[in-house]
């Protein structure tokens, strides 16, 4: 079974499933995404429990439902397969358990997607928030911005705000721009590069530019809840392929392969470096094989460069290594800047640019030009390089304090703690946990948030930045003792 290995451990009583409709759950998702196609033999009661560490009738009583649901049928003396597509297919649409809404096509929005983003707002309002999405407040510089709005509001540049701008978005940015690729290492010129409304607008110009509704995409899982939800209400499959398991800080090659040859998706949305929330980045070697597959299956990889300016300059970046063939690069702002200065771009090959430019305009038709010409000056002056570096070094202190903290609350890292997030492991279901810590004041990140389906999880996103409290690891140890030893 693809990735069994590094199965997430299996949570008694978490979000109120037992094990066996969580173990149903899981091998469901698998057969529905075709990981494990047709007649392919489960493993035996005995392996299974080993592999998940519950007792032999829980593995049965998971596999007696899924045989209820249509999804496996059981042959004397041999075993449990999984039924052939044709004949599982009614018996899914007729179930109504755990199996049933594993991995539906296309799969429903996670239901604290927007919640998410609401929190983010929550966040504003005082609350402590040691699972806050943005850098604080206070690490950002609003005297930079009141500088570069005045230096681009003279009389002449005010006429020309009074006429709608370039659909493409403003020259002298996408000029900058160019430049700022240009040290990262990929070539575009400003003719590839179309501004948007953030880059979220981008991943959404893309997706409507390369998809229909019913076309299958690949994601990073954990990954970004937004984007899961953005896919999935615009009718897309949404297909997750795990990530941050390995070493080399990549996608499960083995199940994106499989995924590929089911499904043929048509798009993989990722983020390559300081990964959202493993803080993983691709390796070299991990970067090649992805581009190795992209090619064999005819795939356009999205390449979500949002932490870049948290990001040494050398990180491994797809769009780099393939030079916007096969690759669109997708970054923006809001992290290093401010989160209202909604400013995002793309960069793709040059018909596809052209084609994106369509669908800006059937969305926005243009985008914001004062806002865009202060960014211009704040490149072209050095000034975001120079802030940017500031935040680093306060970050790189913040990290070093946090993960101390982590540590003496005796829990562990479950990646190697870099950029803006770690991903740890507390032994309980955080998701349970979030809402207790909630009502204390503590904003947190439960790792169900960041699945594509909803299931239980272990583990928690924190912000290196807002998680520096040490009343917060002290409360998080009373409510969930670390595993001895």
């Amino acid at each position: 079974m693809p990735n069994a290995a590094t199965d997430p451990p299996l949570l008694p009583g978490a979000a109120g499933s037992t094990l066996t409709e969580q173990l149903a759950q899981r091998f469901a998702e698998r057969i529905v995404q075709r990981l494990l196609p047709p007649g392919a033999r489960l493993p035996s009661v005995r392996a299974c429990a080993q592999r998940h560490q519950v007792s032999a009738s829980t593995v049965v009583g998971a596999y007696d439902l899924l045989q209820a649901q249509g999804l496996v049928v059981a042959r004397p003396q041999r075993g449990f397969f999984v039924r052939e597509a044709a004949a599982a297919a009614p018996a899914r649409a007729r179930a109504g358990g755990a199996a049933a809404q594993a991995a539906p096509a296309p799969l429903p929005a996670p239901v604290d997607a927007t919640a998410l983003i609401r929190s983010m707002f929550q966040a504003q309002g005082g609350r402590h928030a040691p699972g806050m999405g943005t850098l604080p407040e206070d690490w950002l510089d609003a005297g930079l911005l009141q500088r570069a709005l005045r230096r681009v509001s003279s009389p002449e540049a005010a006429a020309g705000w009074l006429r709608y701008g370039d659909p493409a978005g403003d020259a002298g940015l996408r000029a900058a721009l160019s430049r700022r690729l240009a040290d990262l290492g990929v070539r575009a010129g400003p003719g590839q590069i179309v501004t948007t409304v953030g880059a979220t607008h981008a991943l959404d110009v893309v997706a409507r530019t390369l998809l229909r509704p019913g076309d299958a995409v690949l994601v990073d899982e954990p990954g970004w809840a937004v984007e899961f939800a953005r896919l999935a209400h615009a009718g897309m499959r949404v297909l997750p392929v795990p990530r941050g398991q390995g070493a080399d800080g990549g996608p499960d090659l083995a199940v994106m392969e499989a995924l590929l040859r089911a499904h043929r998706p048509r798009l993989y949305v990722t983020v390559s470096v300081l990964h959202n929330p493993t803080g993983c980045s691709l390796s070299p070697a991990a970067a090649h094989q992805v581009l190795r597959l992209a090619e064999a299956h005819d795939l356009t990889i999205v390449e979500d460069d949002t932490y870049a300016w948290l990001a040494p300059l050398h990180a491994t970046r797809l769009a780099q290594l393939d030079g916007l063939r096969r690759t669109v690069y997708v970054s923006g702002f809001s992290k290093i800047l401010t989160p209202q200065w909604r400013i995002g771009f793309l960069a793709a090959p040059p018909a596809l640019a052209e084609r994106c430019i369509d669908t800006k305009l059937l969305g926005t038709l243009s985008t914001p030009g004062p806002l865009e010409q202060a960014l211009a000056a704040l490149l072209d002056q050095g000034s975001l390089r120079r802030h940017a570096e500031r935040v680093v070094q306060r970050l790189d202190a913040a990290r070093a304090r946090t993960e101390r903290l982590v540590r003496e609350a005796g829990y562990a890292f479950v990646t190697p703690p870099q950029g803006l997030f770690g991903w740890i492991d507390v032994g309980t279901d955080t998701e349970r946990l979030s809402a207790q810590l909630l009502d204390e004041g503590w904003l947190t990140a439960p790792g169900a948030l960041f699945h594509a389906t909803r299931r239980p999880s272990a583990l928690m996103r924190v912000n290196f930045a807002t998680a520096q409290d040490p009343r917060f690891w002290r409360r998080l140890r009373e409510l969930s003792p670390p595993a001895a030893g």
